[in-house]
């Protein structure tokens, strides 16, 4: 089979597992794995260098993560991220190194620490996909987030040095630390000049008059491959400057760093790349599994060992991979309430058994330890039995998750009020009343346009500071009292009628687009014309579906 159709079955099966996911009730990534295992054996057959898949896939994806990943809880909840991807990392790779040696001599110390190091970093969004549209505490997004955007780095500096050691014999701890500051800050270096580059060139078209959304779309989905590739062509940290590049690139960027155009096409760019690339590395990871089982079969064979020891070595690195972040999670927040009462701070993520069992199950493994470890050459040592190994626990670590995350998460304690979008309806009020202030200044401006233009002028001030003080009326009633509506609640007549208006006002819109395809089959416009009107009416249907989906949901009872 050609492999551009390949490609292109693949692209319709990342498309469709979705919603073979939703209709069998199991998580995405678990499913694209079972789906890619049976194209496997149906003959289908991808060989793909594993430099060219690190390139491919993990670049925009980390750069994405980054773009997107809030700010201001990074900060706040920095010590317990950095403590997660640096000491944690050196953790595991060091003690379940130890353990691999322990359970399997006839590995090498330093391949041992090789795997370890290979296995350490996480991969959030595996974990994403167990936990899709169920209710997570936010703080534990947003560490898993920052988690995952780090320790990949530090992993695979890790194992770089690990390989080096078990390849040259030899090993300076001095050396190994000096070269892995230079390696990260030559990799941060090259993602922030790289990304201060695109927005220079980007102002520079815009004052131009040149360039425009799609110029500006094209730019930024480069950014990550150039930063990787400029970074590794460096020596340094390809994957740092990926991260830096995009979390550079929010910061410059800004709200008013591009036009809204600008935003709406690069966003769907981004959304249709992240979905595909995740679903392929899936995909991809359940079309190599078939080979590594026959890779270990062999390997059970030439070694004579029990048909049984590679799945039970598997099942055991998995366990304490799992048992060393329980016991990571529980330092690090052990240390973090220490710091917060000498600093007399408020109290940061709160100690529950479930949250920290969530948080020591979702260190699931996926994409990067795939990739780095079919990096290994074929001459490094016992690199086959490796290579196995790290594909156990990667399925392992996924199936894991799936079973045990559900579990754990449905007994979380959830407030009743989604604190992102109470902060959306303040920051909607303020804007309101900005508007409101705004409007009634233009409206105290002396008269020098005559009589009539002042009254159409005053006519249309007031028209919209009718409409905004009705938007700061509706906004208030929905920001009065805590706790989400209940029946009874003096706030659900209001909650009512924005939907009941939001319902009317989109059925209104595909009435209208009914009509629009009406007089184009008729003749009446062209196409050009009803391109123009139909993109009028799906920018407005997008505004509309963003405040639908802000609303909450209305108790049952009153429904």
């Amino acid at each position: 089979m050609h492999v551009a159709v390949i490609v292109l079955l693949l692209l319709f099966v990342v498309a469709l597992s979705p919603v073979l996911a939703r209709g069998l009730r199991l998580p995405v990534p678990l499913l694209q794995i079972a789906l890619g295992v049976g194209a496997s054996l149906l003959g289908v057959r991808i060989s793909f260098e594993s430099d060219v898949f690190m390139l491919l896939f993990v670049p925009p994806l980390l750069f994405s993560d980054a773009y997107l990943m809030p700010i201001r809880e990074f900060r706040s909840l920095g010590r317990v991220i950095l403590t997660l991807a640096l000491g944690l990392v050196l953790f595991t790779t060091l003690a379940c190194g130890w353990f691999v040696h322990w359970l399997i001599p006839q590995i090498p110390l330093a391949a041992c620490f090789a795997l370890a190091a290979v296995l350490s970093p996480t991969d959030a969004v595996a974990v994403g996909g167990m936990i899709e549209g169920r209710a997570v505490p936010h703080r534990f997004l947003h560490v898993l987030s920052g988690e995952a955007l780090l320790n990949d780095a530090t992993g695979l500096v890790c194992f770089r040095f690990a390989v080096a050691a078990a390849t040259t014999g030899s090993f300076s701890v001095p050396a190994a630390v000096g070269a892995f500051a230079l390696i990260c800050l030559i990799g941060l270096g090259v993602g922030v000049a790289l990304a201060a580059c695109l927005i220079a060139i980007e102002r520079l078209l815009a004052h131009r008059g040149a360039g425009g959304a799609a110029t500006a779309a094209t730019l930024s989905a480069v950014l990550p491959f150039a930063a990787y590739l400029g970074a590794e062509r460096l020596g340094a940290s390809g994957i740092l400057a990926a991260v830096a590049a995009g979390l550079t690139l929010r910061r410059l960027r800004g709200v008013d760093g591009v036009d809204g155009q600008t935003r709406l096409v690069t966003s769907a760019v981004w959304s249709v790349l992240t979905f595909t690339f995740n679903g392929l590395i899936f995909l991809l990871l359940g079309l190599q599994l078939p080979n590594l089982i026959r890779g270990g079969q062999r390997l059970v064979v030439q070694s004579h060992i029990g048909h049984w020891e590679p799945l039970l070595a598997v099942g055991l690195i998995t366990l304490v991979l799992v048992a060393l972040r329980l016991v990571w999670v529980e330092l690090t927040l052990a240390m973090q309430r220490g710091y917060r009462r000498l600093r007399r701070s408020p109290a940061g993520m709160t100690r529950s058994p479930r949250l920290i069992g969530a948080m020591a199950v979702a260190g699931v493994r996926g994409a990067i330890t795939l990739a780095a470890v079919l990096s290994l050459a074929p001459d490094f040592p016992q690199r086959d039995l490796l290579v196995t190994l790290a594909a156990g626990v990667i399925v392992a670590s996924l199936l894991l998750a799936a079973l045990a995350l559900p579990a754990l998460l449905r007994g979380l304690s959830m407030p009743d009020v989604d604190p992102m979008r109470r902060e959306a309806d303040r920051a909607r009020l303020q804007i309101a009343r900005v508007a409101i202030e705004a409007a009634q200044r233009e409206l105290s401006l002396p008269d020098g346009d005559g009589p009539q233009r002042r009254a159409e002028r005053d006519a249309v001030l007031e028209g919209l500071l009718s409409r905004y003080r009705q938007r700061e009326q509706r906004l208030s009633a929905a920001l009065d009292g805590d706790g989400a509506a209940l029946p009874g609640d003096e706030r659900l007549p209001t909650l009512r009628r924005d939907r009941l208006e939001l319902a009317f006002r989109l059925h209104v819109l595909r009435v209208e687009r009914a009509a629009l395809a009406e007089m184009t089959r008729s003749a009446a416009i062209n196409d050009q014309t009803e391109r123009l009107l139909l993109r009028e009416l799906d920018y407005e249907e997008e505004v509309l579906s963003a405040r639908a989906r802000s609303l909450p949901r209305l108790p049952e009872a009153v429904r």
